[in-house]
């Protein structure tokens, strides 16, 4: 009897795994539609790139049978190694070496070979392969290294829902697809997304009240004008700027001491809040210096490309740490600018896209003449918070000309810049990225198979700058564009924002994203006019409820036909639960600061040199800054933040993860922060002269911005009820020590922890903390 249960388990055992293996291998394509038309850079490009590229693609140095798969000339031409073979044949996919290799069951022939460690092609896969060679295999520039087009607005045949020509391109999809768009949201969540996504703050109960009580065709407009007039508008935008350009507030390695880069944050807030143009922006940061009669706010600009790790170790080798400061500046503006995989021709050839090291040392050559040494001082005091170039910030300047730093004492502030040395500094290849390894010397330029750096253009950072923003280049605009799509639905049309090339994502909606970046580009790089166009589409406005359909057709939403849903950015979870209390700061700009944090964590990982050494933390006021102003120290970044997936501001960062987990919930338990702002809820919530019910809807509606329903709202003043009975006079005394803010002395103190607690109930319901 065992021994045939046994067999009966064995083989549905079986049976399972063999069903895997089945789906797994199909590529999950078996029910997809084979196109009319097969189109080599969204249908065989991906695959070659995945399945041949890393033998047959741009890395010379790992290329078998020297065939190139990703170059027409080379895959057409005869087989070095059988010359009566080629490896496509156009129109005819029984004689091209491919075809036959892709499908043939002699595991002895098939590719990829099983020693590559590359998955096998689906059938689906070698089904497109054989269409398309069928079609003439004919090749296709990578999309992202042709420059946008301007796309004609499509008909739809729901005329009445599209509020701009962005709807026009999403409904298009959706109705291709057979879905409809959702209703849109109603008005309290809806101020409650356009608040937190243009200001990074929820809405107060007054802007609830006046949203509400405007009856008016263009009352949504007005909010939205509203809110990004205000100064936290450039704060919330900063944020996302802040990741790219690795802004942190110590110099990183072991030591990782201070410094005083801040003012450059604050002019990054500045830029967005005057709706300095996206040209001008990045101009400024990379090339302010060289820019005629360069200003001392220009100057400040280009502390961008001094935020990378700056080492103040004895003993290290000078020019190896200089050589890594060049390579950070390099890579950054690959990934940020670019949106490329720069970094990976820095040791050989790229193995997928087509940049050689020659020319990934020719980018490297703009930023290698910097004024600047591997090792210009050790552990010090104020005067090593910045290193050369630098410049210094007096409280003249910030009187006159740098009037939005906010620099509160006379004390020396000084900041780290860019400045080129007079004679030009030589750059060589580095063999496999050594620093000491040079190679053939080269000259400033850029990747052809985007676009050349012809003679027009100064050989310095002003010329680079003048390429990135040349009409004909393809990705500038493009990569700002969906980045800040990115930034209001949670994904960009291209879900790999720090990839577009071969190895990166296909654009969910390749027409828009051409309109969306030559309009932006012809409107004059105008920032604010982005962000309005894309906040006034219907498609923005959506409601984000799914239905069960819907999530089975498209559960990643990548068709838009619901609004986006998703939970806040780190900084922004702490700016909810403050602003909502009341305790929220809201100065502008300035240093740093440290607010609660467990103890010993910065004395556990600290070479003891240095005023970061030991964490001090600040009081009053400063406690309740917002998240972004929490002082990022780069060995030990803010334990609470981090939990939320902030950035640790190590390298450029373009899109952070995002995870679900435990220590998050943990966080919004415990968190002193989080604990101190339900108190002082709870206290102001007392003071009103107001029912119980009244306070538990003030409070709902402070956090959750939107008024609760009779069910929520019976379950919390029951649970109110409960600890009002169930509370003790010493438990309810240590609950409500949490916090340096003062308890009210005129309140029962029994009364306050079980408000408080109701409160912090609020703050831990899922949707307190997420933009629905």
């Amino acid at each position: 009897m065992l021994r045939k249960l046994y067999y009966v388990w064995l083989t549905i055992a079986v049976c399972m795994m063999y069903t895997l293996y089945s789906c797994h291998s199909s590529g999950g394509n078996t029910n997809e539609q084979m196109p009319d038309t097969i189109s080599y850079n969204f249908n065989i490009r991906p695959i070659l790139s995945d399945k041949c590229f890393k033998c047959h693609g741009p890395d010379a140095s790992h290329r078998e049978a020297d065939l190139r798969l990703d170059i027409a000339e080379s895959a057409y031409k005869a087989l070095k190694d059988n010359p009566s073979s080629h490896a496509l044949v156009p129109g005819e996919p029984m004689q091209s070496e491919v075809y036959r290799r892709i499908s043939t069951k002699d595991t002895t022939e098939q590719m990829p070979p099983a020693s590559s460690n590359l998955k096998r092609l689906s059938p689906y896969e070698v089904e497109l392969i054989h269409k398309w060679i069928k079609q003439g295999a004919k090749y296709e520039k990578h999309w992202a290294f042709v420059a946008p087009r301007n796309y004609p607005v499509p008909q739809v045949k729901n005329t009445a829902w599209p509020k701009n020509a962005i709807d026009n391109f999403v409904l298009q999809k959706m109705e291709q697809a057979n879905l409809e768009p959702n209703p849109e949201a109603d008005k309290e969540r809806l101020l409650k997304r356009i608040s937190l996504d243009l200001t990074g703050l929820p809405p107060s109960i007054a802007l609830m009240d006046e949203f509400s009580a405007d009856k008016s065709a263009n009352a949504y407009e007005k909010m939205v004008d509203k809110l990004m007039a205000t100064p936290q508008y450039g704060e919330k935008m900063a944020l996302h700027w802040l990741d790219v350009a690795r802004y942190a507030d110590s110099h990183g390695y072991q030591d990782d001491n201070y410094r005083t880069q801040w003012p450059w944050r604050d002019w990054v807030i500045h830029a967005y809040n005057e709706n300095l143009p996206y040209d001008k922006f990045i101009t400024w940061q990379l090339a302010g210096d060289q820019l005629p009669n360069a200003t001392k706010e220009q100057l400040l600009a280009t502390g961008f490309n001094r935020n990378h790790k700056i080492t103040e170790e004895g003993g290290v080798i000078d020019e190896e740490y200089r050589v890594s400061y060049v390579t950070d500046r390099t890579n950054t503006f690959g990934k940020a600018m670019l949106g490329v995989t720069l970094e990976c021709a820095h040791c050989h050839d790229h193995k997928y896209d087509p940049f050689s090291q020659k020319e990934y040392y020719q980018v490297y050559a703009f930023f290698n003449n910097v004024k600047e040494v591997g090792l210009q001082s050790t552990v010090g005091g104020p005067e090593t918070y910045a290193k050369n170039p630098m410049m210094q910030i007096s409280n003249e300047d910030v009187k006159k000309i740098l009037t939005f730093v906010n620099k509160r004492d006379t004390d020396k502030l000084i900041v780290s810049i860019m400045t080129d040395s007079d004679k030009v500094r030589p750059t060589y290849i580095l063999k496999r990225g050594n620093y000491d390894a040079h190679g053939d010397e080269v000259q400033a330029g850029t990747p052809k198979s985007i676009l050349p750096f012809t003679n027009n253009y100064p050989k310095n950072r002003l010329g680079l700058a003048e390429w990135l923003f040349n009409k004909n280049n393809p990705l500038t605009a493009r990569v700002f564009v969906n980045q800040m799509w990115q930034e209001f639905f949670g994904k960009g049309i291209v879900k790999s924002s720090g990839d577009f090339g071969m190895q990166g994502d296909l654009p969910s909606h390749p027409e828009l994203l051409d309109w969306l970046a030559v309009d932006f580009r012809d409107h004059g790089w105008n920032i604010k006019r982005l962000v309005k166009q894309i906040v006034m589409t219907a498609t923005y406005r959506q409601s984000a409820a799914v239905t069960p359909e819907k999530l089975k057709e498209d559960p990643d939403n990548t068709l838009l036909a619901r609004g986006p849903r998703g939970r806040l950015p780190a900084e922004f979870v702490r700016d909810l639960v403050l602003a909502s209390s009341g305790l929220l700061n809201p100065t502008i700009g300035g240093p740093s600061v440290n607010p609660y944090q467990p103890p010993g964590l910065w004395e556990n990982a600290t070479s003891g040199r240095g005023i970061l050494a030991n964490y001090k933390q600040v009081h009053g006021p400063n406690l309740y800054r917002r998240g972004m102003y929490t002082l990022i120290k780069r060995t030990v970044p803010p334990a609470s933040l981090g939990i939320f997936d902030a950035s640790n501001r190590d390298q450029c960062e373009v899109k952070r993860l995002r995870t679900n987990t435990p220590l998050q919930a943990l966080v919004m338990l415990n968190d002193p922060t989080v604990l101190e702002s339900a108190r002082v809820l709870a206290a102001k919530l007392l003071q009103d002269k107001s029912t119980s019910t009244e306070k538990i809807t003030k409070a709902f509606r402070l956090i959750l911005c939107r008024h609760p329903q009779q069910k929520e709202l019976a379950i919390l003043t029951s649970y109110y009820a409960d600890e009002l009975k169930s509370m003790k006079k010493a438990d309810a005394e240590k609950l409500l020590t949490v916090g340096e803010y003062p308890v009210p002395t005129n309140l029962d103190k029994v009364t306050l922890a079980a408000m408080m607690k109701v409160v912090d109930t609020m703050y831990n319901l899922e949707e307190a903390i997420t933009k629905t």
